[in-house]
C-alpha cells in the first residue's frame, strides 16, 4: 500500500474567492523546518480547521497569517493584502486568539485593556463586547495580571469578536475552558457567524468540539499539509470498511484507494482506507472479503488516523 504522506490527497482548491492563501510558505527555527512549502487556502466564508500534532507548525502558520513570524521563502495574501507590507492594516481586520493565553500589561484592568484594544480596531463593537463580557462573567475591574488561564481565554475571545472582524485566527481558542465555558463558547462562536459574514481559521487538538462548525480541515505534519478539503469530501472519501476474511487473508494486491490504518482479528478486519468507496469495496471482495460495514469517520477521527499513520511510517 502507498504510503499516505506520499498519497495524492487533495491539496489545490480550486480558483477561490479565498480570504486566505499562502504559497510556497517555508519558516525555520535552526535547523528546525516548521514551515515546509506550504500552500494553503482557505475560502470566504469558510470555517476552516487546522490540525496537527505539536510541533505540525500551526501556531507557526498562524502567526505567519498575523504578520508577527518572518517567514523565509514563498508569499502569503490576507484579505487581499501582505501582513509583511501592511502587517497594522492586516491585523486591524483579525480577531486574533493566540496559542499564549497571557496577554496585556499586568497593571491594566480587564476594562482598561478592552478599550485599549478598541483604539487599535475601528469596527469595534462596545455594546457587543459588554454582551460578551456579562456571557463570559468577566469583571472588568480585575488586573490582568490576576486572571487565570480560562478568565485571561475568555477576555481574548471576547477582543477577537468584539469588532466584528471579517477574518478570526483562532489558536487553541478552547485550551484552558472547562467544559460549561467551552459549550457557550461553540453557542457564541454559532451565534457569531450567523450574525456577522467571517471566515476563520481555527488551529485546535480537540476537533470534536468544533466539529458542528467545520466545513473545511486541512491536515498539517512537519510543516507539511498533507490535505486540505471540504469536510463533506474528506467524510465521503475517508471511510472505514469492516470485513469477515478468510484465514490467512493477505489482502488485495492493490485498491481503488489508500489504506491509512489497519486493525482487526485474524478472519475480521477494521480498515480505514481513502478512496472511491464502490472500487475499494469491490477490490476488498474481489480478494475474497465480505464486507459487512461501511462508514464515514468524523473530523476528528479522520484527522487522527491520518496523522497516526504518518508518524509511524515516519519513526
Amino acid at each position: 500500500m502507498t504510503d499516505i504522506a506520499n498519497a495524492a490527497l487533495p491539496i489545490n482548491l480550486g480558483s477561490g474567492p479565498f480570504a486566505v492563501t499562502t504559497q510556497g510558505l517555508a519558516k525555520r527555527f535552526g535547523s528546525v523546518r516548521a514551515l515546509d512549502g506550504l500552500d494553503l487556502q482557505v475560502p470566504e466564508g469558510a470555517v476552516y480547521v487546522l490540525v496537527g500534532p505539536n510541533g505540525a507548525g500551526k501556531s507557526t502558520l498562524i502567526r505567519a497569517l498575523m504578520g508577527l513570524v518572518r517567514y523565509e521563502t514563498g508569499t502569503v495574501s490576507i484579505l487581499g493584502r501582505d501582513p509583511a507590507d501592511q502587517g497594522a492594516e492586516v491585523r486591524a481586520d483579525i480577531g486574533y486568539v493566540p496559542e499564549d493565553y497571557r496577554f496585556g500589561y499586568a497593571w491594566m484592568t480587564v476594562g482598561r485593556w478592552l478599550e485599549h484594544q478598541a483604539v487599535y480596531h475601528p469596527s469595534w463593537d462596545a455594546e457587543y463586547a459588554r454582551e460578551l463580557g456579562k456571557r463570559y462573567e468577566i469583571d472588568p475591574g480585575r488586573k490582568c495580571h490576576t486572571l487565570s488561564k480560562g478568565q485571561s481565554r475568555r477576555v481574548q475571545l471576547v477582543t477577537a469578536l468584539a469588532h466584528r472582524p471579517p477574518l478570526l485566527l483562532l489558536d487553541e481558542p478552547t485550551d484552558g475552558l472547562d467544559h460549561v465555558v467551552r459549550d457557550e463558547t461553540l453557542s457564541i462562536l454559532s451565534e457569531h457567524l450567523a450574525d456577522s459574514p467571517t471566515t476563520v481559521v481555527i488551529s485546535t487538538h480537540r476537533v470534536y468540539e468544533v466539529e458542528p462548525l467545520v466545513d473545511h480541515v486541512g491536515v498539517l505534519s512537519e510543516g507539511r499539509l498533507l490535505g486540505q478539503l471540504p469536510r463533506d469530501e474528506l467524510r465521503g472519501s475517508l471511510l472505514r470498511y469492516w470485513a469477515d476474511v478468510p484465514e490467512g487473508w493477505s489482502g488485495p494486491g492493490e485498491l481503488g484507494g489508500r489504506v491509512v490504518k489497519r486493525s482487526g482479528a485474524a478472519r475480521a478486519i477494521e480498515w480505514t482506507v481513502w478512496g472511491d468507496r464502490d472500487a475499494v469495496t469491490r477490490g476488498l471482495s474481489e480478494a475474497g472479503a465480505a464486507v459487512r460495514e461501511v462508514a464515514p469517520l468524523s473530523v476528528d477521527e479522520a484527522a487522527v488516523a491520518l496523522l497516526s499513520e504518518t508518524g509511524r511510517k515516519a519513526s
